[in-house]
């Protein structure tokens, strides 16, 4: 079974794996560190939320656990369901399921999540990123000077940064772009404020150009172990493919990633700006 891995929200079915019958006698925070330690050997989780089952259901827990990949939640259901994992009773594990006829407006991870995925299955020393460009667009003085700013017109801040996220070992490289604005106070203009104020809005764009180059990659985890990268600008990838489109998806996936190659006004023209319900299975 082949894992297809985006640099998205995983709020699709199959990556949410639901857990009850959970013991009530620890509580909600040392249940969801116990459920962490153990899920974390099927690979990296989004999110583990623990809730309270409702009064009339007896003084139980109830997990959602999301993680990044549909065959880590497989298995992780499979190794759950009936076990006993850390209590003396046993736990029910289910997957959520997907509705392929609904479709939804994926949602990138932001810049920290994208660091930590990337951390997973490249390793810390296994990509970098590169600044090309990092622009100034706020002309605060120009604004000055115009008659048609009115007094009560606000100036801003406004940073754009262009980079590059590069794979050294799958010789690819994604390139990003991202804008930040901030609302600026007049007095705050050669203050230590505005400088702050600055610094954050500079920090904000960069996260947001790296946020828009990993959205551009698709991991692929072979059954073996093996991760291949494909490098997809303009198509929106998902999941939800045919056996057939997979294994051509596969197949790129090894030649897509080369080395830009290009020089830096080209590169730059590549470019641009940017930004599945699912339904829990009923318990037994």
């Amino acid at each position: 079974m082949v894992a297809l891995v985006t640099f998205v929200v995983p709020i699709v079915g199959d990556k949410t794996l639901l857990v009850w019958e959970l013991s009530s006698r620890p509580t909600a925070e040392a249940l969801q560190h116990s459920l962490f330690t153990v899920f974390s050997q099927f690979g990296l989780q989004y999110s583990v939320r623990v809730f309270p089952n409702a009064a009339v259901a007896g003084p139980v827990f109830y997990a959602i656990i999301t993680v990044y990949s549909a065959r880590e939640a497989h298995r992780a259901q499979k190794a759950c369901d009936q076990k006993q994992l850390f209590q003396t009773s046993p736990v029910k594990g289910r997957l959520g399921t997907r509705h392929k006829a609904v479709r939804h407006n994926t949602l990138a991870l932001n810049s920290s999540r994208c660091q930590e995925l990337a951390n997973y299955y490249f390793g810390f020393n296994g990509w970098s990123k590169r600044i090309i460009r990092l622009q100034d667009l706020s002309n605060l003085e120009e604004r000055e000077n115009e008659d048609i700013v009115t007094p009560l017109q606000k100036q801003s801040l406004k940073l754009f940064c262009a980079l590059e996220v590069v794979l050294p070992s799958h010789e690819c490289r994604s390139p990003g772009a991202g804008m930040a604005e901030e609302p600026l106070d007049k007095l705050e203009e050669g203050s230590l404020s505005f400088l702050m104020k600055r610094k954050v809005t500079q920090k904000l764009a960069i996260q947001k150009a790296m946020t828009d180059a990993f959205r551009k990659l698709l991991i692929v985890v072979l059954e073996s172990g093996k991760i291949a990268v494909a490098y997809r600008p303009c198509e929106e990838v998902t999941d939800a493919r045919t056996e057939e489109e997979l294994q051509d998806l596969i197949q790129v996936s090894y030649f897509s990633c080369q080395p830009c190659g290009q020089r830096e006004e080209e590169c730059l023209s590549d470019f641009s700006f940017e930004e599945e319900v699912f339904r829990l299975p009923e318990l037994d």
